[in-house]
């Protein structure tokens, strides 16, 4: 069997590229809070990878009286204060893996529910030209669990969905990329992706090279319907 690269390689970015989740979720709490509402830790759980419009109108039913654009915003700045504070952990071998991939030649793309600004500033942290595009939240009429994201994206780069995989750690994020028609690899960080339907589930991305990915690719479309 001939190994063949994909087109494009699309990645998430919260929890999938860099570790931002623990900053989402410690966002949410004094939020909440400072209306008069309680917030526990598995709510923050159901709202990993989700689109922010959504997630703010879960925030609402909490108690947060803000307009659901106002909530966003709120979040956004509380995150990427965080993220100057303390840093943007890379998840373990994404830095790496997305460099190789960069090196083969293969084009990419960060597909992220976070507001452009957001995805903007954690690319610019990034030492090499990292993405032949960057789509937000705040790009697409219709979120992640849609396939919007990843379609919009597809079309962006000007290749087709089957031609194409993504990299994800939510349910929401996977079922975007699966509705795509994209061939999906999992990579569980806090919420488990059993069952979710990803092409395939990688424990990491850590020692993993652009030849895994070509591997995968190949391996997919050789099982895949005429």
């Amino acid at each position: 069997m001939t190994v063949t690269s994909p087109a494009a390689v699309l990645w998430d970015m919260d929890g999938t590229l860099v570790d931002t989740e623990p900053y989402w979720m410690a966002a949410e709490t004094p939020l909440v809070e400072s209306f008069g509402g309680t917030w526990s830790h598995e709510q923050s759980l159901e709202l990993v990878g989700a689109g922010l419009s959504d997630a703010a109108a879960v925030l609402q039913r909490a108690g947060v009286t803000l307009d659901i654009p106002d909530i966003v915003d709120r979040l956004t700045d509380d995150v990427m204060r965080r993220a100057r504070e303390f840093g943007v952990p890379f998840r373990p071998g994404a830095r790496e893996l997305l460099r190789d991939l960069r090196r083969a030649g293969v084009r990419t793309a960060l597909v992220t529910m976070s507001m452009r600004r957001m995805a903007d500033t954690i690319v610019e942290l990034i030492d090499f030209d990292a993405f032949d595009l960057v789509l937000g939240g705040d790009d697409v009429a219709r979120p992640k669990p849609h396939p919007d994201p990843y379609l919009h994206a597809c079309e962006a780069l000007g290749v087709d969905p089957a031609d194409a995989v993504a990299v994800e750690d939510s349910p929401s994020g996977l079922r975007s990329a699966l509705a795509a028609g994209i061939a999906t690899i999992g990579v569980p960080h806090i919420v488990p992706l059993t069952d979710v339907g990803a092409h395939a589930l990688w424990p990491s991305l850590r020692d993993r090279t652009a030849a895994d990915i070509a591997g995968f690719y190949t391996a997919h479309r050789a099982e895949a319907p005429a």
